[in-house]
């Protein structure tokens, strides 16, 4: 592999915020138009610029992207997703505090979700994250349309019958 290629391959970092609710559901908001997957469901965040911590990235993406300014951040899960286009590092972090009116400011939706999800199709990096809700809620059954399997507390896909 030449340095360009191990370059190329190296994780982006990238801050994601679960932002919940009071009444436990969840936001998603879609990709804007002339990104890559757009029109796909996701949580909102950005890329780590140089420099930052995860949650200072956090921070200004929710702003620039979303409008409001987020209360206390809590890490919660790392994920490595290999994209076709990039492989990220998605940190997850969960916001329950946030202040200001929400204003979509790159012309993408949003939702607020519970499971299993109305909002379709969903970007297959936050996939992950809607069965670990699935299994701290308890939710037994598809997390989301094109789920291929039901899935168990655990977050783990359910047995097929026959298995």
């Amino acid at each position: 592999m030449t340095d360009a290629q191990g370059a190329a391959r190296r994780p982006v970092e990238v801050a994601v915020g679960v932002l919940i609710d009071a009444d436990g559901r969840f936001l998603l908001t879609s990709r804007p138009p002339g990104k890559v997957y757009a029109g796909y469901w996701e949580f909102p965040g950005g890329k780590v610029e140089a420099g930052e911590t995860v949650e200072q990235a956090l921070r200004r993406e929710l702003q620039e992207e979303i409008g409001v300014t987020i209360g206390p951040v809590e890490p919660w899960k790392v994920e490595l997703f290999d994209y076709p286009h990039a492989l990220v590092r998605l940190n997850f972090c969960r916001v329950r505090q946030w202040s200001g009116a929400f204003e979509m400011r790159e012309g993408q939706q949003m939702a607020w979700e519970s499971l299993p999800l109305r909002s379709a199709p969903v970007l297959p990096g936050t996939v992950p994250v809607l069965g670990w809700l699935a299994a701290e809620r308890g939710h037994v059954g598809p997390t989301h349309a094109g789920s291929e399997l039901p899935t168990a507390p655990g977050g783990e896909p359910a047995p097929a019958a026959g298995r």
